[in-house]
């Protein structure tokens, strides 16, 4: 019965923290297809983990922890094979938010520079689009304060340059 009711409890728990997991998919996932893979994979990764959660840190911070590891996993893995995308393929809503012409082709050109970030620099950005504090994005990416704030810095001078190449045509 125990069994049953851990299953009950993180299914809730996941459903409750759904929108976080499809923002992960959504950086690092250009196709619906792969979107579903990794939610998938994520979802398997945080299920294989949940009986050692022991509630050291907020839930949200573990599963952080987990959704970004496995994404970037699964992105170094694909690195292996020979891809194709088409950069028009970039995701560029968000559901149940409706955007202006405007800001939806603004959205656009920062999926785009969020594109060319790597890896860790695109885990450190949406931890920071969703408002989590320096203490939590250590505590999820293992990541020291300093270090956090000095590649946050760099980080948006990057996506400024960016988004201006892109805006201009340069890219």
């Amino acid at each position: 019965m125990q069994a049953k009711l851990d299953q009950n409890e993180f299914v809730a728990l996941v459903h409750e923290h759904r929108a976080m997991l499809y923002k992960v998919c959504n950086l690092y996932c250009t196709t619906e297809y792969d979107k579903q893979d990794l939610f998938q994979e994520i979802v398997i990764q945080l299920w294989g983990a949940y009986p050692r959660f022991r509630g050291d840190s907020k839930f949200s911070t573990w599963l952080y922890r987990i959704a970004l590891n496995t994404a970037i996993s699964d992105l170094r893995k694909q690195k292996k094979y020979i891809k194709s995308v088409e950069p028009d393929l970039l995701p560029t809503e968000i559901q149940d938010i409706q955007y202006s012409n405007e800001k939806e082709e603004r959205l656009q050109q920062l999926y785009k520079a969020i594109n060319h970030l790597t890896e860790i620099e695109r885990a450190i950005v949406m931890l920071y689009l969703e408002d989590k504090s320096y203490e939590e994005m250590e505590d999820i990416l293992g990541i020291n304060q300093n270090n956090l704030r000095v590649k946050m810095n760099r980080i948006k001078e990057k996506l400024r340059k960016l988004t201006k190449s892109v805006e201009h045509g340069v890219r």
